[in-house]
């Protein structure tokens, strides 16, 4: 994403610059808006003339340690205690950059500071570093100094980071057991096409007898694939770079997260992961005195679902047009009738920041049961699918065999 220059004043009329990413001039003015800030100009940052350093600097960006999701809760945790205890923010960040080990880390907390003593709010230094603070966390920072509920904030966010750190974590984990076996399958499939199939088919061919359809498929297949592995293999490098990259469009990671929910089994444990990220995210929102418009906006940034995400922003859309939020909500077709009924009950209570959270604890338990027994589930699938392939190679491979020991015995 790009990165621009700005001059901005703030409400005491102080002139303020700085840099920020953004996809355009006109995004990062609303960004700066957002910020309390009236822009003043905004540029493009100037690219550097000498295409070493260039090249020097992509090289370094590429090679940079990253800010961990560790690194995040661990300043939470920090900035928590450290506030709730009364040290002054501009302390408090000096001592967390002095004591980090993360060099990266450190020299962001450094210019939070840096940006903090120049006037700036916290949440628009922390909207400078999009790559380490999601557009979730800037809102609700931004959300904790103007209801001086910093330090609340900050733990809430902790709380946050590490229920989606251990919901990603046991979706990774539901996943991860199919993947290996479906790998060790396509692998021995390869040895056997390559190295097995050929042999068989020599002893075939100079016994000049008439092989089964099936034997014919599976040296015709073994032949295709021994001419032609180089081109093979290209093809599969080709296509798997250009899938990572159709992931990365929007349209590409809306149709694969849509397909993804489609899928049996694991379908089913990715929809009530992203259901409870969504109730965990838009109850903690609305308990820290989020609107719900701007809560369903940062709920939406969290369920890590671009098809689910959709369908809470068209929820958003309804509740500004003034309908209900259980309303909205069955209209998307993507909520089960628990949580329907939930929400609805939180609207009639105005406890729905709490039935929220219990939703979000609710799914997560289900979550938790589903990876449990996933290997119970797909178990039947897996033993199936390679039964069916032995079969079929078992009978390409010994059948004609047999049919030459048969003839061998009458003779």
């Amino acid at each position: 994403m790009p990165s621009y220059t700005y001059k901005a004043r703030n409400t005491r009329g102080e002139l303020l610059t700085g840099k920020l990413e953004g996809g355009s001039e006109a995004a990062v003015a609303d960004e700066l808006l957002r910020s309390g800030l009236t822009p003043v100009d905004i540029t493009g940052a100037a690219a550097k003339s000498e295409g070493g350093n260039d090249a020097g600097q992509m090289l370094g960006q590429l090679f940079e340690e990253k800010v961990g999701e560790a690194d995040l809760m661990l300043f939470c945790r920090q900035m928590a205690s450290l506030l709730k205890a009364g040290v002054p923010i501009l302390r408090a960040l000096t001592s967390l950059a002095e004591s980090s080990a993360h060099k990266v880390f450190r020299a962001v907390l450094l210019d939070l500071r840096e940006g903090l003593s120049s006037g700036r709010e916290l949440s628009a230094c922390l909207r400078k570093h999009a790559s380490v603070f999601q557009p979730f966390f800037v809102n609700m920072v931004r959300v904790g100094e103007t209801t001086g509920r910093l330090d609340e904030v900050f733990m809430r966010l902790f709380h946050h980071l590490e229920f989606e750190r251990e919901m990603r974590e046991r979706v990774k984990s539901a996943l991860r057991y199919p993947s290996f076996v479906i790998a060790a399958l396509v692998i021995a499939l390869g040895v056997i096409n390559v190295l097995v199939i050929p042999a068989f088919a020599k002893v075939y061919k100079s016994s000049h007898a008439e092989l089964p359809f099936v034997t014919k498929i599976l040296i015709g297949a073994s032949d295709f694939t021994v001419a032609w592995w180089p081109w093979l293999l290209a093809g599969l490098v080709v296509a798997v770079i250009t899938f990572r990259w159709w992931l990365r469009t929007t349209d590409g990671r809306y149709l694969w997260d849509k397909f993804l929910l489609r899928v049996p089994i694991v379908g089913k444990i990715v929809h009530k992961a992203a259901l409870a990220r969504f109730a965990k995210g838009l109850g903690m929102t609305y308990q820290s005195g989020v609107p719900i418009v701007q809560g369903l906006s940062n709920a939406a940034q969290v369920v890590d679902n671009a098809f689910i995400a959709s369908r809470i922003e068209q929820m958003r859309d309804g509740v500004e047009r003034g309908e209900s939020l259980t309303r909205t909500a069955a209209t998307t077709a993507v909520f089960t009738p628990v949580v329907l009924q939930m929400m609805a009950v939180g609207e009639e209570t105005g406890e729905l920041d709490r039935l929220l959270t219990e939703i979000g604890e609710l799914y997560q338990r289900d979550v938790e049961y589903e990876i449990r027994t996933l290997s119970e589930q797909i178990e039947p699938i897996l033993i199936a699918g390679l039964g069916g392939i032995v079969l079929v190679v078992a009978l390409g491979v010994f059948l004609p065999i047999w049919d030459l020991g048969s003839t061998m015995t009458k003779k």
